[in-house]
């Protein structure tokens, strides 16, 4: 069987959504996930998910008339549950065993959810630490890592921001970096390393122990 790419959209603002470009540079033979009114969002970029989830509590009933006579698979929750509709769209996918998986849609103003969306990275990390995942918006990739060695490319998202997020991270070590480390210790809640840049075309973050995240951002 081919390695599977997935990708998710839920509901978040349009104006926080990549351009329907960088949606179809993702590899040719990706599946898609709607949740709720994410499914929408998906029609409105010619693209046609495979499945959808959600509680569908903000979908009026003919746009549900439509998700209904176009997607293959929808799983419909309870709004009185206790996952959120990412949660449900998460478990969906690593259900799946994908190699790949990208979100959208997961930030905007209600802080609330951009966080619990940004924790749940942990769950897929746990459940599937082969899948590569990344939280997408126009600013901004956002991925976790366990302990290791890992390579990175130059982008025009410039910056590039290291964030301990479960333990103390040890040994951090930037290579090809305007800013390079080599074994420092950085404890939960520093900003030692926020706003890096590459300056090789390739660089390498390691560290020993906790989990990392990444943001790669642009202005």
């Amino acid at each position: 069987m081919a390695p599977l790419n997935l990708a998710i959209m839920a509901g978040g603002p349009l104006d926080h959504i990549p351009a329907k470009e960088e949606l179809r540079n993702l590899p040719h033979d990706t599946k898609w996930i709607g949740i709720d009114r994410g499914v929408l969002t998906l029609f409105n970029y010619g693209i046609f998910p495979e499945m959808a989830v959600g509680d569908f509590d903000s979908v009026l009933e003919e746009e549900m008339m439509l998700i209904d006579q176009n997607v293959r698979h929808i799983e419909t929750a309870k709004p009185e549950k206790d996952e959120t509709d990412m949660e449900l769209a998460l478990n969906m996918a690593i259900r799946q065993n994908p190699v790949s998986l990208y979100i959208f849609g997961a930030t905007g103003k209600r802080q609330d959810h951009q966080f619990a969306n940004l924790y749940l990275l942990l769950k897929v990390l746990e459940e599937l630490p082969h899948c590569h995942t990344e939280i997408r918006d126009r600013w901004n990739h956002i991925s976790i890592y366990k302990p290791g060695t890992y390579h990175i490319h130059k982008s025009d998202f410039t910056y590039i921001s290291f964030i301990p997020i479960s333990g103390e991270i040890l040994s951090l070590t930037l290579k090809g970096f305007k800013y390079d480390l080599k074994n420092r210790h950085i404890p939960f809640g520093s900003t030692l390393c926020i706003s890096n840049e590459l300056i090789a075309p390739t660089g390498t973050f390691s560290f020993n122990n906790g989990i990392l995240m990444m943001i790669r951002s642009k202005d």
